[in-house]
């Protein structure tokens, strides 16, 4: 408000009466009803006083007021506030006692529903600046914006600046003619190179950006394929817009990994192996030198861990066996791997931790065609046995459930108890054939 024309602050003591802890109850009920009729000094309030509050009341409107449910008019309230020595009215009254000006919430709502009016038409607006407006996936896309509410959690001010960023990258795709095909496009850009270009942020398009939220749910919408979940999703996608998102962090650890292919990627796997030489592979790699070989022949026995203390140990121990390791909840770069494995026919067999992740890693494992390698009931409840009294954990965290052996869910529920992998080592590495299966 302008201290020009703020209003006068009420005398002393005028602000001690009214303001009296008696008739807070008054001023809150008021203020409510005020602000929700847009400020308007209309109807009435209903509002339980004590007997000082009554009182207080009663001196104040000149009428016997008792205590109890009481109704007080407001234009009755207000033409009296006007003729005492507040010389104010109700409205300006109230903002004093209670802590500040009152809110037209009325044109508040108005002005919040003309903003959003603004913001999705601004969105239709960024598909027609890319010449996508009459797209036939555009209307589900909007829609699904819409219904996501990804843009209202965000904000007005959020969604005000995201639209135009995404209508920039929009154009620069749309330009390419990546939303024309069905095929994966050549690489156009580096995500960076992208972001930099189109934003003049290079970081503008990273994992949880509002502006590559938006891009990608009108890649998944242009595609036919569904809104992605996952970073592992969001990445394909990238990739199938011609971006190349990152390919060099995440990595894949195996050892012994031979694969059969007579190219100077296969040979070099296997020089590695021979070396006994754990190997960190990439998507850059993969997706590179890698592609199009196979990992293992056909009929092949790889086994996976979740620790690479295992597969350290497992080394250490002079193991031959084929090994992934996935590091806690697989990277991309682990999952590639595995499918491959699968899809080149070798027989993969995975253990994990026996806790609530752990186990739904191993339950996404082997949706895709992974063995378990004791992970069965009689495994969890064998390690929960010979636990010492220093080693054990409860279980933290929300049950899930074990599609390939439901039994081990209620067991484990049962014990509650946590077993990480490292607890079984010794039968692990029994199992990979190790020199010396007891670890140092």
């Amino acid at each position: 408000m302008n201290p020009s024309t703020a209003a006068p602050a009420l005398p002393e003591r005028t602000r001690r009466y009214l303001s009296h802890a008696g008739l807070a109850p008054l001023w809150t009920a008021v203020r409510t009803k005020l602000e929700r009729a847009g400020l308007a000094v209309t109807g009435t309030v209903a509002v339980t006083l004590e007997d000082d509050g009554a009182a207080l009341l009663s001196g104040l409107l000149g009428r016997t007021i008792t205590a109890g449910r009481v109704r007080v008019s407001l234009p009755v309230l207000d033409q009296v506030l006007r003729g005492s020595a507040a010389e104010a009215g109700l409205v300006t009254v109230v903002a004093q006692l209670t802590g500040g000006d009152l809110v037209d919430r009325r044109a508040a709502r108005e002005q919040t529903r003309a903003s959003w009016a603004g913001i999705w038409q601004r969105l239709d607006a960024a598909l027609a600046s890319a010449g996508l407006a009459g797209a036939a996936w555009a209307p589900a896309f909007v829609e699904g914006v819409r219904r996501s509410g990804i843009l209202t959690r965000a904000g007005i001010d959020a969604a005000s600046t995201a639209i135009p960023r995404f209508a920039a990258v929009l154009r620069e795709c749309a330009a390419a003619e990546v939303f024309d095909t069905a095929v994966v496009p050549r690489p156009g850009w580096e995500l960076a190179e992208l972001a930099g270009r189109c934003l003049g942020d290079a970081h503008g398009l990273d994992d949880g950006e509002l502006t590559a939220s938006l891009l990608l749910r009108a890649a998944a919408a242009a595609f036919g394929v569904a809104t992605p979940g996952t970073a592992e999703e969001r990445r394909e996608l990238w990739i199938r817009l011609g971006v190349t998102p990152d390919l060099v962090s995440g990595t894949a650890l195996v050892f012994r990994l031979r694969p059969p292919g007579t190219g100077p990627w296969p040979e070099m796997m296997r020089a590695r192996a021979g070396m006994g030489l754990a190997t960190h592979l990439t998507l850059h790699e993969l997706r590179g030198a890698a592609l199009g070989e196979r990992l293992a022949a056909p009929g092949a026995e790889v086994f996976a861990c979740e620790n690479p203390q295992v597969l350290q140990a497992a080394a250490r121990a002079g193991v031959t066996t084929p090994m992934v390791c996935l590091a806690g909840n697989p990277s991309l770069a682990a999952w590639e791997v595995v499918r491959r494995l699968v899809d080149d026919g070798a027989r993969v067999r995975y253990h994990g931790d026996f806790d609530w992740p752990g186990v739904a890693i191993a339950a996404r494992l082997f949706s895709i065609g992974v063995e378990p390698w004791r992970m069965r009931t009689g495994d969890y409840v064998e390690a929960a046995a010979a636990l010492a009294a220093d080693s054990v954990l409860t279980l933290t965290g929300t049950p899930v459930p074990t599609p390939w052996e439901p039994e081990l869910m209620e067991a484990m529920r049962r014990h509650d108890l946590a077993i990480h992998e490292e607890t079984l080592l010794p039968a692990l590495l029994e199992d990979l054939g190790a020199d010396d299966a007891s670890p140092s």
